[in-house]
């Protein structure tokens, strides 16, 4: 119930057009069940008079008849048309509310959660929900209709008759309901396999050039047969039981027909039945049993829906790790001072990969963070724009705990450069306005000079309105960084994270970006992530991080002397060269 309430409240905006529908479909439905009482009563009152009354009567009745048709025509336009176009509507807004919440999940659902499932909820699944959204309550509602209307008539007709065809009907409604409760296990199932295979296209081609230098395009096309293959399975149990289904279903239909024919047989014997009234009879049988077939391939519609709407559901129930705080304040004025202090962390239930860490950082100073890979640089670096929250301890901005600031505010004062650099398949120009969304393209081309980057842009045939391709494939490792960099200029945080921002360029593009960087961090607070020290010399402090927390810190000369675990990996990097 709780979940039939949720997928309700997306009728509630198209109350007028539902409405409306189901008026049609009131409409539709009466014309039906009208036609054979129109035949019963011209067969036995007007077809036995003279020639000229028939004929003359014939015009009535055919332009009533005509009229009635002309008016179910456009009940039947409004069903289907302005029927599904209410469905598209509410499938765009249940998409809407679905791309919305993966924006406000926390790190953690996509740490452990596939983009190519996300993906199968965002389109597959929703197809499905959306048609139940249309279809559902227009067949059950004319279906029910019809099936109550015509056994009324019929029970009129001959009710000893119509009490043998309702046995027949609650054994095949029971019928139905055992089989619906077996089939709803095997199409939440087809959904899970569909998203897998849907999760292996995406991992493959978005890994495309890996594969390809690799070679293992073979390899590729096994794991997607095997994904694929466990669908196919999947479909074939679901359609087999829908057989079996369909089958038996037809079987109590066929078995509708034979009471009729024998029991009416019976009573035409007897003389309790008239022979025009079993043609009637029949017609009516036929509007009884075609919503009855509606119903039981609403069934398997209604299965697919719910399967969808459940994980679609199921979504939209998980709440983010992280969320602003009740009375949380926008951080503003900000001067950069930054302290950890005891802070520890671990994902999930694991082991903690920061434990007791104290640090602090001055306003406008820049700190380098080094050691060994797996040392938490990276997750100390995470936790101040709150991907992550903390286990124990405090971090603050300012001497203000930093989850007493809004989220939004908080992260539009922290600017990152990343080693991997993200760019969206769109123009520099859009991708560099990522910054800033209201830029003005004076401020864009401020920022890309700022970053250098400006000349290589206008040496390009359409200059800032260039595509870069998706994940910016038509541009070098140093071109996408410096785009990268001129994002956070065109940002212009007052703190600023550069995370191993060159450790994967060449020599000439580790120049270009180092005087970008040492530019873009005059006067704000800035922590370096680096594996080549060459980078860090100037740093205000240098920490060292291992797996049990910080073990040195101090400017590069002194950690130089100290002739520790620093000296050593600057040693290693520059033997020789110095």
């Amino acid at each position: 119930m709780n979940i039939f309430k949720k997928f309700i409240k997306y009728y509630k905006p198209h109350s007028l057009l539902f409405y409306t529908d189901m008026f049609c479909a009131v409409i539709v439905s009466i014309i039906d069940l009208a036609f054979p009482q129109i035949l019963s009563y011209l067969t036995k009152n007007l077809f036995t008079q003279d020639k000229p009354t028939i004929l003359h009567a014939l015009v009535f009745v055919g332009i009533a008849l005509l009229v009635m048709y002309i008016i179910k025509y456009f009940c039947r336009y409004f069903i289907i048309s302005w029927g599904h176009i209410m469905g598209a509507r509410m499938e765009n807004e249940m998409r809407k509310d679905l791309f919305n919440h993966f924006q406000r999940l926390s790190f953690s659902y996509y740490d452990k959660n596939n983009t190519g499932e996300m993906m199968s909820k965002l389109v597959a699944d929703l197809f499905d929900i959306t048609e139940l959204a249309h279809h559902g309550p227009e067949n059950v509602f004319i279906s029910a209709l019809k099936i109550v209307g015509s056994f009324i008539i019929l029970m009129m007709i001959n009710f000893k008759m119509t009490l043998i065809l309702l046995f027949v009907t609650i054994v095949m409604v029971l019928f139905t309901i055992y089989k619906n409760i077996r089939m709803a296990p095997i199409f939440t199932d087809n959904r899970i396999k569909i998203a897998a295979v849907n999760s292996s296209v995406q991992d493959s081609l978005s890994g495309i050039r890996v594969v390809k230098s690799f070679a293992n395009e073979t390899v590729e096309c096994e794991k997607f047969n095997k994904s694929n293959q466990a669908f196919l399975s999947s479909k074939m149990e679901t359609y087999k039981t829908m057989g079996n289904f369909h089958a038996w279903n037809s079987f109590f239909e066929g078995l509708l027909y034979v009471v009729v024919i024998v029991s009416g047989g019976l009573f035409i014997a007897e003389g309790s039945l008239k022979i025009t009234d079993l043609a009637v009879y029949v017609l009516y049988i036929n509007i009884f049993i075609n919503p009855i077939d509606v119903l039981i391939d609403f069934t398997e519609q209604f299965q697919k829906g719910y399967a969808g709407f459940k994980r679609f559901n199921e979504v939209l129930e998980t709440q983010p790790d992280i969320i602003d705080k009740a009375g949380a304040e926008p951080l503003s004025n900000v001067l950069g001072e930054i302290e950890y202090k005891n802070v520890s962390f671990r994902y999930n239930d694991d082991y903690n990969v920061l434990d007791n860490v104290s640090l602090t950082i001055k306003a406008g100073k820049t700190i380098a963070l080094v050691g060994p890979s797996g040392g938490g640089k990276t997750t100390l670096c995470s936790l101040l724009p709150r991907f992550y929250d903390i286990t124990a301890g405090s971090l603050t901005i300012d001497g203000k705990d930093i989850r007493d600031f809004t989220l939004e505010s908080l992260r539009n004062a922290i600017g990152i450069v990343q080693q991997d650099v993200y760019l969206f398949d769109g123009s520099i120009k859009k991708n560099i306005a990522y910054g800033k969304a209201d830029a003005t393209d004076d401020e864009i081309i401020q920022a890309a000079q700022n970053a250098n980057i400006h000349e290589f842009i206008m040496s390009l045939d359409k200059g800032y309105d260039t595509f870069v391709g998706e994940r910016g494939v038509r541009l070098s490792g140093g071109q996408k960084q410096r785009l990268s960099i001129a994002r956070v200029f065109l940002k212009n945080p007052p703190i600023l994270i550069l995370d191993e921002a060159t450790s994967a360029l060449d020599n000439e593009s580790e120049q270009y970006i180092q005087k970008s960087l040492e530019t873009l961090s005059k006067d704000r607070t800035t922590i370096v992530i680096a594996h080549r020290l060459s980078t860090i010399k100037n740093s205000d402090e240098i920490i060292v991080v291992t797996d049990v927390g910080i073990q040195e810190r101090g400017s590069h000369k002194q950690l130089i002397e100290n002739d520790g675990i620093y000296a050593h990996y600057y040693n290693m990097q520059f033997e020789g060269l110095e």
